[in-house]
């Protein structure tokens, strides 16, 4: 059994813009607690969007099971609702089998590198355009733009890589988000055998639920229990 690190990131809805427009103050201070299943085996995670320097924001998730530890940080600016990654960190431990990259965003360069276990033609540079994200923001994004009714199509820079995938709306959801049934959005992004839904509510910044299936069948599975 192997879990990676872009593969949670993926997880947790790769993608990105061409050209972001949102509401000021997209970044809300926020700390949730999630389940975690990954092919069966029980787990918990943690996700909390918290403020750091000047106008900038750190957001971290992390997930635990029997047998993998999984972290990821994102540090990113929030000007006027405009999201822009400047760092981020991944490390797992699966087994005994470890494994840490760091990310950086230069912007005054225009460049995005990666360091740590990476291959070589994973390191970068890669040429940064306005609006880009790494897959964590994509979070934010997601759920800011269903709610505003937006379209849904995001390009990711992460892993020294860059994708543009499109998230659609196909239907509507009764959830369970601190103890009170709400009414999320449910989207979908699909890339070759690989799926990604989500479930989306307003008063919640980041997926209540995410759910991440392969060849049909589901492999990571992360729902809210408590937020605070």
């Amino acid at each position: 059994m192997t879990i990676r690190t872009t593969t949670l990131r993926g997880l947790l809805l790769t993608a990105a813009l061409t050209a972001v427009s949102a509401p000021a103050s997209a970044a809300k201070p926020f700390s949730a607690d999630y389940s975690a299943s990954y092919m069966g085996m029980q787990g918990a995670g943690r996700m909390t969007v918290a403020p750091a320097d000047g106008n900038r924001w750190k957001y971290d998730l992390s997930i635990s099971s029997p047998l993998a530890e999984l972290r990821q940080s994102t540090t990113f600016e929030d000007n006027g609702g405009k999201l822009r990654p400047i760092s981020g960190s991944d490390s797992s431990k699966v087994l005994t089998k470890k494994k840490n990259t760091a990310a950086t965003y230069d912007w005054s360069r225009g460049v995005a590198t990666w360091t740590g276990d990476v291959k070589a033609d994973r390191a970068g540079p890669i040429k940064l355009q306005a609006g880009d994200l790494d897959a964590l923001l994509v979070n934010l994004a997601i759920v800011r733009d269903a709610a505003a009714g937006k379209p849904m199509s995001y390009r990711m820079v992460e892993g020294g890589r860059v994708k543009q995938l499109t998230y659609t709306v196909v239907g509507k959801e009764a959830v369970n988000v601190g103890g009170k049934s709400q009414q999320a959005t449910k989207v979908s992004s699909k890339n070759g055998d690989k799926e990604t839904i989500a479930w989306v509510v307003p008063s919640v910044p980041v997926p209540v639920r995410i759910l991440q299936r392969e060849n049909g069948s589901d492999a990571i599975d992360l729902r809210v229990q408590a937020v605070r």
